[in-house]
């Protein structure tokens, strides 16, 4: 089974969209009448990371898988980001392709960038998956192992420091595919890739992850309604913070998943696609997104 294998059931395309002057990577698929879905991935990430899930969410929604900013094949300006420029570009990308207001479901960077758009625009988020999502800590140890792998992945043509990465994020290896190790070997050696990958790393710097944390009453903002999912073998966050989310946030619906790392949505797609469309069945809105 390949990834392309993986989404055949589906009518879907790859293309690219100006999202306010940034060539931004979409894949697309589901009905255009259907309320949207948009898909985020995590630091250092790319689309690729939610294709067990697009065939099962697109029978009934507008599915939308992005490259973020400066990520993948995405465009890459020359700063350093922080979470009010993914947001920024995010919202760039919902105008572009016409969309009012979306489902977000955010895996760890995503999850961070999806929170803040539910806080600060609100009008624009219907429902907030948080999948392993980062932004509530600063945990030097854990900073300091993202951007090193990512650092060392990038920096040498040998191919196993990308497997390494990739395996970083699973409970099993056997989900860090080789054709998804070929796919981030890739992106991670594109000549924009590199000179970028300080700028997408600049949120594992302590003072800039300081001013950009989700706060506890920052979440206790957040009124869409929430879904969080966690791997209890998360290598990046340890339960406690998604509990610690889950308190945060009124109402919210929280999964822990046994022998997962921090792609649930990926490692786990059988149990994770279920829940996740009943979630937005009973959180959806009526007319389109």
């Amino acid at each position: 089974m390949t990834i392309w294998t993986e989404l055949t059931p589906a009518a879907f395309r790859l293309e690219y969209v100006d999202a306010g002057g940034v060539r931004t990577r979409t894949l697309r698929a589901g009905p255009s009448t259907g309320e949207a879905v948009v898909f985020l991935h995590g630091t250092s990430g790319h689309l690729e990371a939610f294709t067990r899930n697009i065939v099962s969410h697109a029978e009934r929604y507008d599915c939308h898988a992005i490259d973020m900013l400066g990520h993948g094949y995405t465009g890459k300006p020359d700063r350093r980001y922080e979470i009010a420029d993914y947001v920024a570009h995010l919202i760039d990308y919902l105008d572009a392709v016409g969309v009012r207001r979306a489902h977000i479901v955010g895996e760890s960077l995503g999850g961070w960038v999806g929170a803040r758009l539910a806080i600060d625009n609100p009008e624009r988020v219907i429902s907030l998956q948080l999948l392993c999502a980062g932004g509530t800590v600063a945990n030097p140890e854990v900073m300091d192992r993202i951007r090193n792998s990512t650092k060392q992945a990038v920096s040498s043509d040998d191919v196993e420091l990308t497997r390494k990465r990739l395996r970083l994020l699973m409970a099993d290896d056997a989900d860090a595919t080789e054709e998804l190790v070929e796919v981030r070997h890739a992106i991670y050696h594109h000549p924009d890739f590199v000179a970028n990958v300080d700028n997408l790393l600049s949120l594992q710097d302590m003072e800039t992850r300081q001013r950009n944390l989700l706060r506890p009453e920052d979440l206790a903002r957040i009124t869409q309604p929430t879904l969080i999912i966690w791997g209890r073998q998360n290598p990046f966050g340890e339960v406690p913070e998604a509990n610690r989310m889950h308190e945060a946030i009124a109402g919210s619906q929280l999964e822990l998943f046994e022998k997962c790392g921090h792609w649930p949505q990926h490692e786990q797609a059988d149990r994770y696609n279920p829940i996740s469309l009943d979630f937005l069945a009973k959180s959806g809105q009526s007319g389109t997104a």
